[in-house]
């Protein structure tokens, strides 16, 4: 026994010098380096471990784009020794794939394995009629400004960023076509009024239409009347409205004046009137000066409104009547009445007869009215070789007083009458005095002509 224990401390002294320990710093494992000499009766013992003394048990922790925060049981400075507790994280723009939190182990080994994955969003699609640029694509932070083509418009966010969570803020925006097409009408117009009328007849091209968009017009509508209309005096507006594909509308106007040239106003002339074509003043109307029956026309019967706006001619005059009872036979005494006034003709015995008496008193209180519907009273009186024939304050030759009996049917023996129209035709007889009332009624019904009749309705009965 005693040589046992002698013997014990020799070799372990032996041992020491045979074998010697290295300890590589940072790798986590153990080497031994033995010489030849080798005693197999008797295996080496397991060397003692200190852990106090191995500073770096696991390997140092490194993560790219990340950071491992590290609490040791010995300190600060032993970020590796056994028992270490290490919390992961990663840099912004980048999430930790694997635990949060690792600990170094007895078999030098961390307890896991975790990396960095920098955060990306999905790539965002494409938008009709539009388009986006990224500042750093679809990393994290980065911001996808939207655009649409020129005619579109960005309804909904303008800007997305790609967020922590890899997701993109907001929603897809979508372009539309929110402006209207563009639409400009003709210039406005003035025209004069063609000669002889009151309108003027236009043409203009049709509006010129754009859409800034898709350059698709869907329907351009008309209000007022087409090209080449023929337009009255006055001003018009024209309006035209344009749709395009996304029901987006514009409208314009313009207007057309249509100008009548007019010369002043003709006045009538005393005891007559005037009959105008057209408007009776426009360029290219003609007015025809009238007299009343009883008087006649000295001067032009015609005047023409100019595009001067003068009228041709002066005004003429009315003059009475002139009545020429020196002529030779009956008919060229009627024929100074034709077309101008109606004819009484008046036969009596003698002046003192009771009817003759009666007609001419009642006559003379109508004279207006006679005058009016243009009535000359023609007087045959007594008997030959004494019989009177006068018109007014002319008188007739025994000549003529008998071919006027003789063509009308006049007889000397008692009071007769008869009303001749403007064409010398016998119209009407009476063998009594006639009431002025009885013989204006027959001549407004039967014997007007439709200018005397339009007239009369226009200036109504001055006599009244």
């Amino acid at each position: 026994a005693a040589r046992n224990g002698m013997a014990t401390p020799v070799l372990l002294l032996l041992l020491a010098r045979l074998v010697s320990s290295t300890w590589h710093e940072g790798s986590g494992y153990y080497l031994e380096s033995h010489t030849n000499e080798v005693y197999a009766e008797e295996p080496p013992p397991e060397p003692a471990l200190d852990y106090r003394r191995v500073p770096q048990w696991c390997a140092t922790l490194n993560i790219h784009r990340g950071e491992a925060t590290c609490y040791s049981p010995r300190g600060s400075s032993y970020r590796s020794s056994l028992g270490t507790r290490c919390e992961l994280s990663c840099a912004r723009g980048y999430r930790l794939v694997g635990p949060s939190a690792v600990q170094c182990l007895p078999s030098r080994h961390w307890s896991g394995m975790a990396y960095c994955r920098q955060i990306r969003c999905h790539v965002l699609p494409a938008v009709l009629r539009g388009s986006y640029v990224c500042s750093a694509g679809v990393q994290m932070d980065s911001r996808c400004d939207y655009t649409c083509q020129p005619g579109y418009q960005l309804e909904g966010d303008r800007s997305r960023i790609c967020m922590e969570d890899g997701r993109w803020s907001g929603s897809e925006p979508v372009c539309v076509d929110l402006e209207p097409p563009k639409i400009r009408c003709p210039d406005s117009r003035e025209r004069i009024a063609e000669p002889g009328k009151l309108t003027a007849t236009v043409y203009w091209d049709p509006p010129r239409v754009r859409d800034s968009a898709d350059g698709v017009i869907k329907r351009v509508m008309l209000r007022g009347p087409e090209p080449g209309s023929e337009f009255p005096e006055g001003e018009h507006v024209i309006r035209y409205t344009a749709h395009d594909q996304a029901y987006n509308r514009a409208s314009c106007k313009f207007s057309i004046r249509v100008r009548v040239r007019r010369c002043p106003v003709l006045k009538p002339p005393q005891n007559g009137y005037i009959s105008c074509t057209s408007d009776g003043n426009n360029y290219g109307a003609t007015c025809e000066y009238l007299c009343d029956g009883g008087f006649e026309r000295q001067g032009t019967s015609l005047r023409v409104c100019q595009s001067s706006q003068h009228w041709t001619g002066s005004q003429p005059l009315c003059a009475p009547m002139q009545i020429n009872t020196d002529v030779s036979s009956a008919a060229s005494l009627l024929d100074q009445f034709h077309e101008k006034r109606r004819l009484l003709v008046i036969s009596a015995p003698d002046p003192s007869n009771r009817y003759y008496k009666m007609q001419i008193s009642m006559l003379q209180q109508a004279a207006c009215g006679l005058d009016l519907r243009h009535v000359t009273t023609v007087e045959l009186l007594g008997q030959p070789p004494h019989e009177l024939g006068r018109i007014r304050e002319h008188r007739l030759s025994l000549g003529i007083i008998e071919e006027l009996r003789r063509y009308l049917h006049l007889t000397r023996s008692h009071f007769n009458a008869v009303l001749l129209d403007k064409a010398g035709t016998d119209r009407e007889r009476y063998i009594a005095p006639v009431s002025p009332d009885e013989l204006f009624v027959f001549i407004d019904t039967y014997l007007l002509s439709e200018r005397e009749a339009a007239r009369r309705a226009q200036s109504g009965d001055p006599c009244e």
